[in-house]
Parts: structure tokens; C-alpha cells; sequence
């Protein structure tokens, strides 16, 4: 490998109120909450995307830390290649599936039992049982109430603190979103629920706050990187590009922590 090369990983997730993601969920081994568990259990989510993994020739100084809510398939990656010289970094990108959303938005149970159970109370059951079981697998307490909304300021207040924190931080601030909306059934793009994020990423209340007060602060440029990902044909979540030095590697919908960790490895693997 080189030093100075670069490849990238990119996935799309959206909160919104339509997913590829099926009934037949698949099971996800993690203890703990993290980006990729969630792309794994949600149907609706925080319209996100992140973009991923940079060759580095030093063994493991990776630019995002690999905490314990790293997504699974990275720190499988680092597991089982105690040697490689690859590291990787997250980039997240804007993308919403139902931009009219109001952002005061409506119940979350009461939109999927309608939206997509018929309206019937069985099936409402029956479907938060299995996401119930799912959740509990990777230490996730799904809670199935709050609200269902628009996510734009969310994405607005995620792009700022990258660009000026860096992509560490900004995964801070997306793992607390989903534990927020998921787990507490707050509103995904609340000032409260964005300061609350933003706070657990390490961010001043007096920094955070006038950002998140502005709505017109950074709109326009994350209007545009949406239009940019609907221009590069994306249309649902899921949605992981793997870009290497030879070739790419897109996964789309519902997968299994192992064929991210496969994209990975080829990657890596083409590198050289």
C-alpha cells in the first residue's frame, strides 16, 4: 500500500417514511448500540449516510476511534486483521426519502400501523414483538411511541459539527439521535433531542445552541448534498458504497455484519 491512498465507504440512511428494509429482519450481533445495528433493526431513520475508510500505512491509527458503539463490521474488521494497515474514518452524508415530513410530524405507532400494517392492531403487534426480540439481541430497548418527522435540522446541525469537528464527533452526535428517537421515543429533530446530541458529543452548549436556533445555517449546503445523493440514484436504505482503488462495492437493503465485513476485506485486499 501507499501512503496517501484513499477509498471510501458510503451508506444512505434515511429517516423517513418508506424502507426496502423487510419483515423478515435480520439478526445482528452486537451488544451494543451503533450506526450499522441501527441500518440493521430501523425501518425509519435519521436520513444519514456516512462515507468510510481511508489506507492508512500504519497499523491501526484509525482517524474514528473504534469505540464500542463503532459499527460492528469495523471492529470485526480490526479483529480479525490484527496487522492490516488499513483504517478507516466515517463521513456522513444528508439523504431524506419523505422531505414534505412536517416537522412537527405525528405518532410513530399510530403512522405504522396505518402506513404499513393496514391499520390493524395485530400486525402492529406482531411487528413490534419481533423488533422487540431483534433489539433486545444487540442490548437495544426499542420503544415503539414519540414521533415520526421531519429530519432536515438534524442533518443541518450533523454536517455543520463535521465539517467543524471533525467525523468523530458527528458520530457522536448520530448515535445519540438514534438512541434518542429509538429508545426514548423523542422527536428526531427537536431543538432539545439536537442539543442533547450534540452535548454528548462534546459540544458547548454555547456553541450548539445558536446553531441549532438558526434554521436557515447551513440549509442550503444540505439541501444540496441531498440533491447530489438522489442524483447519484439513491432511493432507499440502507444503502453502503464501498469504493475501492479498482472497483466499488454497493450493498443495499437489509445485510448481515458479515457482508459488510467481506466489502471491507476486499478492499483491502485490491489495495495493494
Amino acid at each position: 500500500m501507499k501512503e496517501g491512498d484513499h477509498y471510501f465507504l458510503k451508506v444512505f440512511a434515511a429517516a423517513s417514511k418508506r424502507s426496502r428494509i423487510k419483515d423478515s429482519y435480520q439478526s445482528f450481533s452486537t451488544s451494543q448500540f451503533s450506526l450499522v445495528g441501527a441500518l440493521h433493526f430501523y425501518q425509519n431513520n435519521l436520513s444519514i449516510s456516512y462515507q468510510s475508510s481511508h489506507i492508512n500505512p500504519h497499523p491501526h491509527p484509525q482517524p474514528y476511534k473504534l469505540t464500542p458503539l463503532a459499527p460492528p463490521a469495523l471492529r470485526l474488521y480490526y479483529a480479525s486483521h490484527p496487522t492490516s494497515s488499513t483504517t478507516f474514518s466515517i463521513k456522513y452524508l444528508p439523504y431524506q426519502l419523505y422531505p414534505e415530513a412536517s416537522k412537527e410530524g405525528e405518532d410513530k405507532y399510530e403512522w405504522y400501523k396505518k402506513s404499513k400494517y393496514g391499520d390493524s392492531e395485530e400486525k402492529m403487534k406482531m411487528y413490534t414483538t419481533l423488533m422487540t426480540s431483534y433489539g433486545q439481541t444487540a442490548g437495544i430497548e426499542f420503544q415503539f411511541g414519540g414521533t415520526v418527522a421531519n429530519t432536515l435540522d438534524a442533518h443541518r446541525i450533523i454536517q455543520h459539527f463535521q465539517e467543524e469537528r471533525g467525523q468523530e464527533c458527528a458520530g457522536k452526535i448520530v448515535d445519540s439521535l438514534y438512541a434518542q428517537y429509538f429508545t426514548a421515543s423523542l422527536h428526531p429533530s427537536a431543538a432539545s433531542t439536537l442539543l442533547t446530541a450534540t452535548t454528548s458529543a462534546g459540544i458547548p452548549a454555547s456553541t450548539a445552541e445558536p446553531m441549532i436556533a438558526d434554521e436557515y445555517e447551513g440549509l442550503q449546503e444540505v439541501k444540496m448534498l441531498i440533491k447530489e445523493q438522489e442524483a447519484n440514484g439513491v432511493d432507499s436504505v440502507p444503502y453502503v458504497v464501498v469504493e475501492g482503488r479498482r472497483r466499488d462495492f454497493t450493498l443495499e437493503g437489509a445485510r448481515e455484519v458479515g457482508e459488510y465485513l467481506k466489502a471491507l476485506e476486499q478492499v483491502d485486499k485490491e489495495s495493494g
